[in-house]
């Protein structure tokens, strides 16, 4: 089934003046960083570089310190903690320069803390870019991954893309898989991800097992989000695919290939956190593959 008014001219949906939120860490290199400089130079975006790093943790036994009294923290903690710091300031200053050899537009800002109080420091940033992409160095560190994953996605508003730092990605994708499922995590995703779909050639909308009822998916899955977005001039194809019993993450990433998409848009923990983390999930399936690159929100 397609729906389409006119055919999509990428020059109508730009990412021009809007920023781009980069979340990295210390071990990123000029050869990961320098394709995703040119492209936002090429469509005139803002890169806020956020430079994220796990501090040492803090000594247990400093928590039983006394009240009014002097907190001892071992020398040894202390000279970790300064060396992190240090690193990251020195890797800031290295990717400044590399910004102004590419001529992009840029700051550069770090997050230096133990994993868990990462979300709102990256949330507060999130809260004034208009995407989020998650570097692939920060997987080396999975507590630092997903914290800094979970900031974007549940303390901003944003969007957050995953393995889109390839050299040879794209802001501006051509082909898009958006699968939806009528929740309002998929709903947010379409919504942060309109300047993408706009400037697709292709948009497929897949429905997985489909309830076929008005109070669920409806009597025609997809079909209502494919006429809003051929009213705002995407070229639409809706599908409804039945899993087979298969494991839904695993569907997406199969029949995404199969129409060659260069993009997944998706909602993100329809399901509780703490049910995904136990028993698993599309969502946690999606993270983590490395296969795809996957626009998501909360």
């Amino acid at each position: 089934m397609g729906y389409a008014l006119r055919q999509p001219n990428p020059e109508d949906a730009t990412m021009d003046n809007q920023s781009v939120l980069a979340l990295i860490g210390p071990d990123c290199t000029a050869e990961q960083l320098g394709p995703l400089m040119e492209r936002a130079r090429e469509v005139s975006a803002h890169l806020a570089m956020m430079l994220v790093g796990a501090s040492p943790p803090f000594p247990a036994a400093s928590y039983g310190s006394p009240h009014y009294g002097v907190i001892a923290v071992s020398d040894v903690w202390q000279e970790q903690y300064a060396e992190g710091g240090e690193a990251l300031k020195q890797k800031g200053e290295e990717i400044e320069a590399l910004l102004e050899t590419h001529g992009a537009s840029g700051d550069v800002s770090t997050v230096y803390c133990e994993p868990p109080a990462m979300d709102d420091a990256v949330g507060r940033r999130a809260k004034i870019c208009d995407l989020a992409y998650v570097g692939p160095d920060l997987r080396a560190a999975p507590a630092v991954f997903d914290h800094a994953l979970r900031g974007v996605l549940f303390a901003s508003p944003i969007g957050a893309v995953i393995n889109g730092m390839a050299p040879n990605g794209s802001f501006l994708p051509r082909n898009v898989f958006l699968a939806w499922n009528t929740s309002l995590p998929s709903a947010r995703a379409v919504h942060a991800a309109l300047p993408t779909l706009l400037a697709a050639e292709q948009v497929t909308v897949a429905c997985f097992d489909p309830v076929m009822t008005e109070l669920r998916d409806g009597e025609n899955p997809g079909s209502d989000l494919a006429k809003w977005l051929s009213h705002h001039g995407c070229t639409v194809t809706v599908q409804q695919y039945p899993s087979g019993g298969k494991e839904i993450g695993a569907c997406i990433q199969d029949r995404a290939q199969e129409t060659g998409a260069d993009l997944i848009v998706m909602g993100a923990y329809g399901h509780a956190r703490m049910r995904e983390a136990v028993f698993g999930g599309t969502t946690r399936s999606m993270i983590q593959q490395t296969g795809l690159p996957v626009l998501m929100a909360h």
